[in-house]
């Protein structure tokens, strides 16, 4: 394998072997830039040449076995040595003894992990899909573990950026007077931005045509989600009633879906209401593009169990197999109107955008009406997750 990395990756790997003041790197882009592979590399590196002790994390995260630890071999394999480390279910680690374990922030229910709060020892923090974690607070938490009295200790944050208003721009560009897509170091701190067009050579001809195409039709999306640019709120926005907090797990719940498939994300949001104090919850559960029906199924019954979903009826076959394998799921009942009778029931509520929900957010900062003026028809993107919020409501409040 061709392992030809881009050189803004050069203080990362520097940092191990120079004696510098850089304790934080942020490593931002969007798809295809190779930000997580070549973090991975860099972390090889640390692993069997500094016996680095790596804490390697995500908010939420499945088994590690499963998801993780493959990805991560593929940089120790790029490097040719794989052989070298002994891989266990939720670590691997250097016959010399530098070490990686990899352990979610978040169970599935959105507690804390004890486990997590007891590791101690590190020298290296890796939080990959950064822009997951909701909160400054359950990063810094994360961060005490990591007090090696030998070792430089690091942090390391790899993100797609989110919107303007998330906790890691505030605290890391807008504090610090720096602009997004910035390559370089300040107060400590080492910015690395890169994208697609820095591996070109890496990227299938398929997916560069997906590109294009998003470039042209969707531009805003383009810049987010392919090239790793920071999110403006858009102008005209149809919810300001919204901010974050924790669900209230004392109220009755259903959740909301909708389909994606190829292109769009399939979404699965948990929706719950407090009508005395006029409250609509909202938690984003799912929210992924390619998933097939046996996909899906896994994912909607780990989530929902036997809870009501009330999804988009343009996929009845797919409900109605849903259902075969048991799971409680209806088809909504649209009627003429319906979006923007559902927009306003949503207005009629404060929305607690609650847990790990950063696709949600950046909805409710982008989904706008086409006309500002007469505020009738809403753009027909930015809605994955506040689509099924819609559904949902058909049948907590008819």
């Amino acid at each position: 394998m061709n392992l030809e990395l881009s050189e803004k990756y050069e203080p990362l790997f520097k940092r191990a072997y120079e004696d510098n003041e850089i304790d934080t790197f942020i490593i931002t882009g969007g798809r295809f830039s190779a930000k997580s592979f070549t973090t991975s590399i860099a972390a090889g590196i640390f692993l069997r040449d500094f016996d680095y002790k790596i804490l390697f994390t995500r908010y939420t995260m499945t088994a590690a076995k499963d998801s993780i630890i493959p990805e991560f071999l593929g940089g120790l394999e790029a490097l040719k040595i794989a052989d070298e480390f002994e891989v266990n279910i939720d670590r691997i680690k250097h016959k010399t003894g530098g070490e990686v374990v990899f352990k979610g922030m978040k169970t599935s229910s959105g507690n804390q992990t004890a486990a997590l709060k007891s590791l101690k020892g590190f020298n290296c923090l890796i939080v990959d899909e950064a822009e997951e974690m909701p909160n400054q607070k359950d990063f810094e938490k994360i961060q005490l573990s990591i007090r090696h009295p030998d070792k430089p200790n690091i942090s390391i944050l790899i993100l797609n950026p989110a919107t303007k208003e998330h906790w890691i721009h505030n605290k890391y560009f807008d504090e610090k007077g720096i602009k997004g897509g910035f390559n370089g170091v300040k107060d400590n701190v080492c910015y690395i931005h890169t994208s697609y067009l820095d591996c070109l050579e890496h990227v299938p001809q398929n997916i560069l045509n997906e590109f294009d195409r998003l470039k042209e039709k969707r531009p805003k999306e383009y810049n987010n989600v392919v090239l790793g640019g920071w999110l403006d709120k858009a102008e005209g926005v149809i919810f300001d009633n919204w901010t974050t907090g924790k669900f209230d797990e004392v109220l009755p719940f259903i959740y909301g879906s909708d389909w994606g498939f190829a292109n769009d994300p399939s979404t699965l949001i948990k929706v719950a209401i407090d009508e005395k104090k006029k409250l609509l919850y909202v938690e984003e559960k799912l929210y992924g593009k390619g998933m097939n029906t046996d996909q899906l199924r896994d994912a909607f019954t780990a989530v929902c169990g036997k809870s009501v979903i009330i999804a988009d009826n343009s996929e009845l076959r797919l409900i109605n197999e849903l259902r075969r394998s048991g799971l409680n799921i209806l088809p909504v009942h649209k009627k003429p109107g319906s979006i923007k009778s559902g927009i306003n029931k949503m207005k009629n509520y404060n929305i607690v955008v609650c847990g790990n929900s950063p696709n949600l957010i950046k909805e409710f900062n982008q989904y706008c009406w086409v006309d500002k003026g007469t505020k009738e028809v809403p753009i027909d993107d930015w809605n994955h997750g506040i689509d099924p919020i819609r559904y949902a409501l058909t049948r907590l409040c008819p």
